[in-house]
C-alpha cells in the first residue's frame, strides 16, 4: 500500500498532498509544475498531536519494490512491502504498520523541527531478512537485485519525559531509557541541511513545457522531440528513440536499451549471447559483429512479467526502424530509472539461460562494461484488454500495468 504526503506549492503556497509514487508536482491553483528531486532518498515524518515538546525522529526504513534472485539452479522473485526501525533502540515498534497509509505525512527539511536519531542498521541486512526467500536454503546463493525499488526514511515523533520514552503520534509512553537521555544523545545526528528540491519542468534545450504524469522520471518535450531525467539537483538529457506506428489506437510503451560487453562469461556480441545461453537458433554470420544490448521495461511492473518482457526483448534482438521524434500519440509514463536498468543485466542473463548450470554459478564473477543506453518507445495495439505488440507477439495485460503504477 502507498501513502499520502503533504506539502505545499513552492510558487504560491497552496496545500497539495502527493501520493508516494508521485514525481511531478502540479499545483491546482497557479499551475505551477515542478520535478521533484532529492540527493539520495526521500524522507518523511509522521504528524504529532504533541505540543509543547522536543520532538526527537527515530528513523524507519521504507522499501516497497521486486526482489530478483539466483539460487541453486532457479530465478525467482517476490515483492516486498516494509516499514524496519533503523537503529537498535529497545521498545521501539519493529515496523510502523498501517500508520503511513493512514496518516498524511510531511517531508523531512532543514526546517523541520526537533533532533534525528541516526539511521544505524545496515540497511541490506533488512532487506535480506525481510526478502526471505523461499525454496532450498542449502542451495547455493549467486545474486539479488532489487529493481523497481521505491526506497525512503519515515521517521516517527517520540519525546523524552523523566526516564521515559514516548510515542508522540499516540501520546503514550514506549519505553525506559536505560541509561538516561544520554543514551539518545549520542545516537543523534545532524539535523538534514539538504531537502526537497524543486525543478523547473522548462524544457532546458528549448524552453518549453515538459510533459509527463505525477509518477514520471522522465520528462518529454513535444517542441524540440528531447526527454530528460534528474540528475544531481538538475535535468540531464536521455538518448531517445521511437519506433513508430501511424495507427490511432497506439500506444507507445517505454524500455531501456543498454549497450554493453560482459566479462566474466565474455559476451561481446550478440552471437556470444546466442552461444552463452544456448539459445535454440542458428547463429548468423552478421550477429558475430552486432553489439550486444540488454533489454528491459521502463515501467514498473510485477517481476514475472517485468522479467518475461526482458528476456523476451533481449533474445529476439528485433531491430526497429527508429526515429528520434516524439509521436503524439500516447506515451506511456516511464516510471523506472535508468540506472536500474543497469540492475536488471544479471538478472536478464540468468533468465535467459536455458543451461543454467554452466552460467548461474559464474554470476557473482560477472560484470557490465555499459557502452550506451537508449529509451525506447514500442508501439502497442489497445485491444481493449491488453496491449499488443502484433509483429513480436506481445501482450500485456492492462490491470498488470495499472497495478505496476501502485509497485
Amino acid at each position: 500500500m502507498g501513502f499520502t504526503v503533504k506539502q505545499e506549492c513552492p510558487q504560491c503556497g497552496a496545500p497539495i498532498e502527493l501520493d508516494e509514487t508521485d514525481h511531478l508536482l502540479q499545483c491546482p491553483y497557479c499551475d505551477t509544475r515542478s520535478f521533484l528531486f532529492t540527493p539520495n532518498y526521500f524522507r518523511y515524518a509522521l504528524p504529532h498531536k504533541t505540543e509543547g515538546k522536543e520532538m526527537i525522529y527515530a528513523p524507519y526504513l521504507r522499501f516497497k519494490g521486486n526482489v530478483f534472485y539466483c539460487r541453486g539452479l532457479n530465478v525467482g522473485h517476490r515483492i516486498v512491502d516494509i516499514t524496519h526501525v533503523g537503529l537498535p533502540l529497545k521498545g521501539l515498534p519493529s515496523s510502523l504498520g498501517l500508520r503511513p497509509q493512514t496518516l498524511k505525512m510531511r517531508f523531512v527539511t532543514p526546517d523541520t523541527g526537533g533532533s534525528f536519531l541516526k539511521f544505524s542498521l545496515k540497511a541490506t541486512d533488512i532487506l535480506k531478512s525481510a526478502a526471505r526467500l523461499p525454496g532450498n536454503s542449502s542451495a547455493p546463493f549467486y545474486h539479488r537485485a532489487y529493481i523497481g525499488e521505491t526506497l525512503s526514511l519515515i521517521y516517527l515523533p517520540l519525546y523524552a519525559e523523566g526516564d521515559r520514552l514516548y510515542d508522540a503520534v499516540l501520546d503514550r509512553p514506549l519505553t525506559r531509557l536505560p541509561e538516561g537521555r544520554e543514551t539518545l544523545a549520542s545516537a543523534m545526528e545532524k539535523k538534514p541541511t539538504r531537502g526537497l528540491c524543486f525543478i523547473s519542468t522548462l524544457c532546458p534545450q528549448c524552453g518549453w513545457n515538459l510533459t509527463g504524469e505525477r509518477d514520471s522520471v522522465v520528462l518529454t518535450c513535444g517542441n524540440c522531440d528531447t526527454a530528460w531525467q534528474a540528475v544531481g539537483g538538475k535535468l540531464s538529457r536521455v538518448k531517445l528513440l521511437v519506433a513508430t506506428d501511424p495507427k490511432r489506437d497506439t500506444v507507445y510503451l517505454p524500455f531501456w536499451k543498454t549497450s554493453t560487453h560482459v566479462t566474466g562469461v565474455e559476451i561481446r556480441s550478440f552471437a556470444d549471447f546466442i552461444r552463452i545461453t544456448n539459445q535454440p537458433r542458428v547463429v548468423g554470420k552478421e550477429w558475430e559483429v552486432e553489439p550486444m544490448s540488454f533489454w528491459c521495461p521502463a515501467f514498473k511492473i510485477r517481476p514475472k512479467i517485468f522479467l518475461n518482457l526482458s528476456r523476451q526483448l533481449t533474445v529476439s534482438q528485433r531491430h526497429f526502424q527508429t526515429e528520434e521524434t516524439i509521436p503524439k500519440q500516447r506515451l506511456y509514463p516511464v516510471t523506472l530509472p535508468q540506472d536500474e536498468a543497469a540492475q536488471s543485466m544479471k538478472i536478464t542473463l540468468a533468465g535467459s539461460t536455458l543451461n543454467k548450470k554452466n552460467v548461474l554459478p559464474r554470476l557473482p564473477r560477472v560484470g557490465f562494461e555499459v557502452k550506451d543506453t537508449h529509451l525506447v518507445y514500442l508501439p502497442f495495439s489497445d485491444m481493449g484488454h491488453e496491449m499488443v505488440h502484433p509483429d513480436m507477439r506481445i501482450s500485456i495485460n492492462k490491470n498488470a500495468l495499472r497495478y505496476g503504477r501502485q509497485l
